[in-house]
């Protein structure tokens, strides 16, 4: 579960990055789009073109679902620095009542999804959160 200090934090960014690992541990990063309540992350893929091949995140989470997400603030006056990182398990959400209220959360924080075809969302379950900094402002 994540602290109200977390939450703020997490609405004032616009961009994570979402870490998966395949089954031999190689990591694979992505900056993502995402959307957050107390317990989870979400982050969907998307009508943007891609590779044109399979997602190498959604086969890592498929064989390896143990994540972890990142946001971060950087700014010259390093007194502002601060990072939020969220370790969990994903699952793939395509139907059901989950995924109608992740692609509303989705919508809500990023009006250009509401032309897009949203499927898969990725559903980070918060296992821990680990900050460091300023999350103030």
């Amino acid at each position: 579960m994540l602290s109200q200090s977390h939450l703020a934090f997490l609405a004032r960014r616009r961009v994570g990055h979402l870490a998966t690992a395949d089954r031999e541990g190689v990591p694979h990063l992505v900056p993502v789009c995402f959307a957050a309540d107390d317990e989870t992350i979400y982050t969907p893929i998307d009508e943007k073109p891609k590779s044109g091949r399979a997602l190498r995140r959604l086969t890592n989470i498929r064989n390896n679902p143990r994540v972890a997400f990142l946001v971060d603030r950087y700014e010259e006056d390093w007194s502002r620095l601060g990072w939020l990182r969220i370790d969990g398990s994903a699952e793939l959400l395509s139907e059901g009542p989950e995924f109608e209220k992740a692609v509303r959360l989705l919508v809500a924080r990023y009006p250009q999804y509401g032309a897009m075809r949203l499927s898969p969302v990725i559903a980070i379950r918060i296992g821990g959160a680990h900050s460091w900094g300023n999350l103030d402002s």
